[in-house]
């Protein structure tokens, strides 16, 4: 790039954002990352992510953050088993013996977050920034407006922010649409010595019982938390129109149990049994593809540039890769606009193919048939 040294800022600190800044800054480029959230630990992460080798580890060894990860990494996480409504067994597939080169180990996100950020130098993320809006200055620069009232210029924009980007509306008229599919969160604590039968059958993995446009979901994360997700293909307001106050956990929990009659014990145990609340947590995609024009001084990467359900598992990893190509390309091209080429052109096309086969994933999870689908689909990729 040119001898000046160009202003960078990164809108949002997750994976793909965070990633983008620690390369960057190896590379001798400074980066401010700019998020909502207050402090570091304003909300919890969420739950446990695969790390794909073409793209969440290829992420982690190109920040040289390979052994960091490698020490809260959990292999055995790697276990997947599907169950039926009555509560049987009918596939289970084992984590890979040691560290095989196609292993996807898990971590929590939180953990994996906290890689990222003690790897930046100091005051590199501006916690408490909402990004109101970005206009461009006509020059390839933008000014950015926060809502607590700071205005900064920059010469690239990136926009690692999310679902419900503000950066994207610069690039895109494209906004997220619900895919039909509603997850409900929901977890277990201590769950090996408090709900040992529920540990059991969700084995040091993922467990998941698909049938007829339903799911139950258990996965491992560390220290004994379970994550569940109960999952729906129902109207993207089914709580509104059931009369249901999302924080009053007894009737959420009627509510629930009706979807979910006729299933076995065991698998209801997941929506009786729990040591939290529920969350409502509707499922969004962006269109696909979603491509657009190239423009001076701003991109997207991650769910702001390709939102897709969780079941292509590739969300935060594509981020992760989005987020190391963008760093690469800004650190060997001449300019930032070849910069945004050279990556775009890879990006677009990659992002474009998950997306399909997330939407076919999630088609095939919550179908009529969708206990077949998915046993017929694990038996043939294991």
């Amino acid at each position: 790039m040119s001898t000046r040294t160009p202003r960078i800022a990164i809108i949002g600190a997750g994976p793909g954002g965070l990633t983008c800044a620690r390369i960057l800054q190896r590379r001798g480029i400074k980066a401010t990352v700019y998020d909502v959230d207050v402090s570091r630990t304003a909300r919890n992460q969420g739950g446990t992510l695969d790390m794909h080798p073409d793209s969440g580890q290829h992420a982690l060894r190109a920040a040289d953050l390979w052994d960091d990860f490698q020490k809260l990494a959990r292999p055995e996480g790697q276990q997947l088993r599907l169950v039926s409504r009555d509560g049987r067994i009918l596939f289970d597939a084992a984590a890979p013996p040691g560290d095989t080169p196609d292993g996807n180990p898990e971590i929590d996100r939180g953990q994996l977050r906290d890689i990222l950020l003690d790897s930046l130098a100091p005051d590199t993320v501006q916690w408490g920034h909402k990004l109101e809006k970005g206009e461009s200055l006509g020059d390839g620069t933008h000014r950015l407006h926060f809502t607590n009232g700071a205005t900064i210029e920059t010469d690239l924009v990136t926009g690692a922010d999310g679902a419900w980007s503000r950066v994207r509306p610069l690039l895109s008229d494209a906004a997220p649409v619900y895919t039909g599919v509603t997850f409900v969160e929901t977890r277990l604590d201590e769950a090996d010595t408090r709900h040992r039968q529920l540990a059991e059958l969700t084995g040091s993995g993922t467990m998941m019982a698909l049938d007829n446009n339903r799911g139950v979901i258990a996965q491992r994360n560390s220290s004994g938390h379970i994550r569940i997700y109960l999952g729906m293909r129902t109207d993207e307001n089914w709580h509104q129109q059931a009369g249901l106050d999302l924080t009053e956990t007894r009737p959420v929990r009627e509510a629930l149990l009706k979807e979910f009659a006729g299933w076995s014990d065991s698998l209801t145990g997941f929506i009786t049994d729990t040591d939290s609340g529920y969350t409502n947590r509707p499922l969004y995609a962006l269109p696909v593809p979603h491509t657009w024009p190239h423009a001076s001084g701003v991109t997207l990467l991650g769910d702001a540039a390709h939102l897709m359900s969780p079941f292509s598992g590739m969300g935060a990893n594509l981020a992760m890769r989005d987020g190391a190509d963008l760093a690469h390309a800004l650190s060997v091209q001449p300019t930032i606009d070849a910069a945004i080429t050279a990556y775009e052109n890879v990006m677009l096309p990659r992002s474009t193919e998950a997306a399909e086969g997330a939407a076919e994933g999630l088609a095939g999870a919550f179908a009529p048939d969708s206990a077949d689908q998915t046993l017929t689909h694990m038996t043939a990729h294991h």
